[in-house]
């Protein structure tokens, strides 16, 4: 039996690594709210992000750190690269799974610094 917290592995491989809308849609539920306000909710919405990835940051890669699943919601800490090379994005996302399909999204991002106050990683 695939997990919640499986399927949004396989949704990031799917859909941000490998910008397979086709292969990544059946991950999302029919109704999917995205709390991401440059995104546009529905699987519509997804497509286009999907798009404007493969076009924009082909080589954009979501390299997840750690995963935590809660029932309905999973959590991932995630390092997003859009050009290889640059220090990323540091990401949480998170989502609320219903039948074992993402229904709904939401993320908090912060830049990568090139320098920091302490020797502690961002992840």
């Amino acid at each position: 039996m695939n997990t919640n917290k499986q399927t949004v592995l396989d949704f990031y491989e799917l859909g941000l690594n490998q910008k397979d809308f086709a292969a990544a849609s059946k991950l999302v539920g029919e109704t999917y709210t995205q709390h991401n306000p440059l995104i546009a909710d529905g699987r519509s919405g997804f497509e286009e992000f999907v798009g404007y990835l493969r076009e924009t940051f082909p080589e954009l890669r979501a390299n997840v750190k750690r995963v935590f699943e809660d029932g309905d919601y999973v959590i991932a800490h995630v390092h997003g690269v859009r050009v290889p090379g640059q220090k990323g994005t540091a990401i949480v996302d998170i989502f609320r799974l219903e039948d074992g399909k993402i229904v709904e999204h939401w993320d908090v991002m912060q830049p990568v610094p090139d320098e920091a106050r302490n020797a502690n990683s961002m992840f």
